[in-house]
């Protein structure tokens, strides 16, 4: 047998690839057991090691900079969304007047790091607060990735899609609004959520210009003498907040992507009143 792209694997081919699945997860379970017996191995598991999470004020101090983290990713995230539809929609327009300065400001920002603009915006102009500089500095990296995201999404779409539409008299906005960007979105949805992810734990980036963000907290509290640094218990509980931050986000995704599969097929209400309106044009008179 044989599939499209590629020969379907035989009996023999299955079974090597079951070893082979078989000997990876043994090897990351080994990988995974030699790194958790150094860690108790050096104490870093004992109850002393672990008693600055009992105290109020760390909870307390904790719970704000997981606050921090999260203020600066849902506004940075708004305002990257809305900067890549924008800029997405001036690289798709018919006008080199705005496609042009879109496409240049889109490739500018996608080329120049996130620590240079967030250490320009805080350094270099000084906007202020460190709050600013982080949102402004994730807004326009993940912005212009974004752009490039909803472009492509919409490019990837079958040009019969937009002429049937043209077809019936909607002007372009209406196109882009009601026909090509509900099937878009279906297709753009996973590599958005990927792209907010990757918006999330960039917040970290924060801690370079003194932004109290979790991780800022965490590299204060690893080294607090009268816990005896705790940095390694105190890395795995960081680091296990931001894991159930992005698989939250993941089933954000999971949720939408579900919804759009069950509202797949209904009908868009305009598109369906002005095919119904142009079917009536054209028929034959009895």
């Amino acid at each position: 047998m044989s599939a499209v792209l590629y020969d379907v694997p035989g009996p023999r081919a299955r079974a090597r690839h079951r070893v082979y699945a078989v000997v990876g997860v043994l090897a990351l379970v080994a990988f995974v057991g030699f790194v958790v017996y150094q860690f108790a191995d050096a104490g870093q598991f004992d109850g002393e090691m672990w008693e600055w999470i009992l105290y109020e004020h760390v909870q307390l101090q904790l719970l704000e900079a997981l606050g921090n983290t999260l203020r600066a990713f849902a506004v940075a995230a708004v305002l990257a969304l809305a900067f890549g539809a924008i800029f997405a929609a001036g690289r798709l327009s018919d006008h080199a007047a705005v496609r042009v300065p879109a496409t240049i400001i889109v490739e500018f920002f996608r080329a120049v790091p996130l620590v240079v603009m967030i250490f320009f915006f805080y350094y270099g102009i000084g906007l202020g607060e460190p709050f600013h500089s982080v949102v402004f500095g994730l807004t326009l990296y993940n912005g212009s990735v974004l752009a490039e995201v909803f472009r492509a999404g919409v490019l990837s779409l079958p040009k019969g899609q937009g002429e049937a539409a043209y077809a019936i008299g909607m002007r372009k906005t209406q196109v882009m609004r009601s026909v090509l960007l509900p099937q878009a979105l279906r297709a753009m949805l996973p590599a958005i959520i990927s792209q907010l992810v990757v918006l999330l734990k960039d917040t970290a980036l924060g801690f370079l210009i003194t932004y109290e963000e979790l991780l800022r907290y965490a590299r204060y509290l690893g080294g607090v003498v009268d816990f005896d640094r705790p940095l390694v218990p105190v890395t795995l509980v960081v680091g296990a907040m931001y894991i159930v931050m992005c698989l939250a986000l993941t089933g954000l995704a999971r949720y939408l992507e579900s919804r759009n599969r069950h509202n797949r097929k209904a009908p868009d209400p305009e598109v369906t009143r002005r095919t119904e309106n142009t079917v009536r044009e054209h028929e034959p008179l009895e």
